[in-house]
């Protein structure tokens, strides 16, 4: 794995010139399809398909209500239906949405680039370090031509990007330590506990609550703060230790809380704490560098700094999923692929670190974690 990294990724994607992009694409609105049709892939199609120059013509997923109630919110009555990934693939279509179960996205997402198709998958790469490494391969082994954008949405988002430049600017002097913290209600701890999944129907039903499918928490969810962090520090963590357990959740074998600390080069350390039980009135999602003269605190809504002179915060235009989606669509149409396959499978790793470091209860560094698998 020593010779897949950041700079010949992303490199050798910035070289293709505008007209290596499909014609289609270039000249009339983009083609989508929309692999995994339940709550997130409906949602974020339906952004897609009202973005100027996209439309999504084209939905699979294994249940036939879903790609029904997804037609509906996405206000796409005349796409075509299908089953089966490969059937999809196989119709025309410029790019595709994935959004099915995370064990599957390494499956899905080299199905896709065999096809030629450019892709917009969800996060996370992988739900464990095998999946992870796949991922990278086959990204590292990609057509430039493609765009292979993963659903980090912060790197997109407007207020991610003023309070990066800031950083990068110098603006708040030295980052000394990072806090970040995703406190949410998602349980109560009262909801029914099905019995164990015994057929693949039950598996698929099911799969939202174990690790083999959907990913244990931090990787599934808190993956997304892990990632702007290490997007903002333009590194990835050396170690990891942490602790976490299950409070109320009775079903399944995930996590409803956990707190890992993360040691970064140049003697950063990065704090992470998350919540799946917090009171249905409270939630808390964001990222805070401290820095030698000052503080920065990002989030989805806003982000704010304070340089000593008191306070300044700036609202979010808009959700900045919309902003990940738009930039897309750009990207497709003006010719100017990106590659993220790489650094979206590092933040994912990142998470697996600090799942690792849980469930072991010690210090695990990240060359133990990718000699796992």
């Amino acid at each position: 794995m020593a010779e897949i990294t950041r700079r010949t990724i992303l490199g050798a994607a910035t070289l293709v010139p505008a007209q290596a992009v499909r014609g289609s694409a270039q000249n009339s609105a983009i083609q989508v399809g929309l692999v995994g049709a339940g709550n997130r892939g409906a949602y974020t199609g339906r952004i897609l398909n009202s973005t100027p120059g996209a439309r999504v013509v084209a939905v699979a997923d294994v249940v036939e209500e879903n790609v029904k109630n997804a037609k509906q919110r996405m206000n796409a009555p005349e796409a075509r239906e299908y089953r089966d990934i490969r059937e999809l693939l196989a119709s025309g279509v410029d790019a595709v949405m994935i959004a099915t179960p995370c064990h599957l996205h390494p499956d899905h997402l080299e199905a896709a680039i065999k096809a030629g198709k450019h892709i917009y998958i969800e996060k996370p790469a992988a739900v464990d370090v095998a999946g992870a490494k796949r991922v990278m391969r086959l990204a590292d082994a990609a057509d430039r031509k493609l765009n292979i954008s993963f659903g980090f949405q912060q790197r997109y988002g407007g207020v991610y990007v003023k309070a990066k430049k800031m950083l990068e600017a110098g603006g708040i002097g030295k980052v000394r330590e990072v806090h970040g913290e995703f406190l949410k209600y998602a349980l109560t701890g009262d909801e029914p506990v099905p019995p164990l999944p015994r057929t693949e129907k039950e598996k698929l039903e099911q799969w939202k609550l174990w690790r083999a499918t959907f990913g244990e928490v931090i990787v599934e969810t808190y993956v997304h703060n892990l990632d702007a962090i290490n997007w903002f520090l333009d590194e990835r963590p050396l170690r990891a230790i942490g602790t976490g357990g299950r409070t109320v959740e009775k079903r399944g074998d995930l996590m409803d809380h956990l707190s890992v600390t993360y040691d970064y080069p140049g003697d950063v350390q990065m704090t992470f704490a998350g919540s799946q039980m917090t009171p249905r009135f409270f939630r808390s999602n964001k990222e805070r560098y401290i820095g030698s003269q000052g503080v920065i605190e990002t989030a989805r809504e806003y982000w704010s700094y304070n340089t000593g002179q008191g306070p300044v915060t700036e609202k979010a235009e808009r959700e900045i999923s919309i902003d990940a989606l738009e930039a897309f669509v750009e990207r497709v149409r003006t010719g100017r692929p990106e590659n993220t396959g790489v650094r979206a499978a590092e933040s994912t790793l990142t998470a697996l670190l600090g799942q690792m470091a849980i469930d072991q209860r010690r210090l695990v560094t990240w060359e133990e974690m990718m000699a796992s698998a």
